[in-house]
């Protein structure tokens, strides 16, 4: 399961660490790595984070306490390796770099998958509503092309021929809003359905995780 979760969210992982800002002057100045590494830590970084650390300070002619560092880290992944923090890793979208111990990685990783239950139910329903909106701006357009298509019509000066092609072409526009109308009504169902699935999964986890 470890070996799944990882290789799953490795990509989403290395694109956030990979821009998170590193350590400041002052903060490469004042030498605590104990304290780095736990803060480094609370957030599930991997220790290759010292790498970019190393890096930045290296400008002030500071060399990292690597030992230091570990230490602090350890510590704070105390603090992230828990089934609420993988709850709310797993239901921000947010990667996982498999940094939890092993007698801490199956709360982290219980939690995580539960997040990403809460986060797919939370994206359908968003999904649902962009496309009601969605089509229900389409109908929009279409009411007022058909009211433009109808005042061209009986304009004055055109031939039958003329009357009879603008005749055809709000008939056309007709047809696709029904047939938008008809999607429309399928996406509120769509919506309908989201939404008590995120009914579902907010009372499911209300008891491990609280309201959200």
């Amino acid at each position: 399961m470890r070996l799944l979760i990882i290789a799953a969210a490795a990509g989403g992982a290395a694109l956030a660490l990979g821009s998170c800002a590193t350590m400041s002057a002052e903060q490469c100045m004042a030498g605590d790595w104990s304290g780095q590494g736990y803060v480094d830590g609370q957030q599930g970084l991997t220790m290759s984070r010292l790498d970019d650390h190393a890096e930045a300070c290296a400008e002030h002619g500071v060399t990292p306490d690597a030992a230091a560092y570990a230490a602090g880290r350890r510590q704070g992944l105390l603090q992230y390796c828990t089934p609420y923090k993988g709850f709310e890793v797993g239901r921000s979208g947010s990667g996982y770099a498999g940094v939890c111990p092993s007698d801490l990685e199956a709360d982290f990783t219980y939690g995580y998958r539960d997040g990403q239950v809460v986060r797919a139910v939370e994206q359908a329903l968003s999904s649902a509503r962009s496309r009601v909106d969605s089509l229900g701006a389409r109908l929009e357009e279409l009411d007022e092309k058909i009211i433009a298509k109808q005042a061209e019509a009986r304009a004055d000066g055109l031939t039958d021929e003329q009357r009879e092609r603008i005749r055809n072409r709000i008939q056309e526009i007709r047809r696709e809003r029904a047939d938008t109308e008809r999607d429309w009504r399928r996406a509120q169902d769509e919506v309908d359905d989201a939404e008590r699935d995120v009914r579902d999964v907010r009372w499911r986890f209300r008891d491990q995780y609280g309201s959200w």
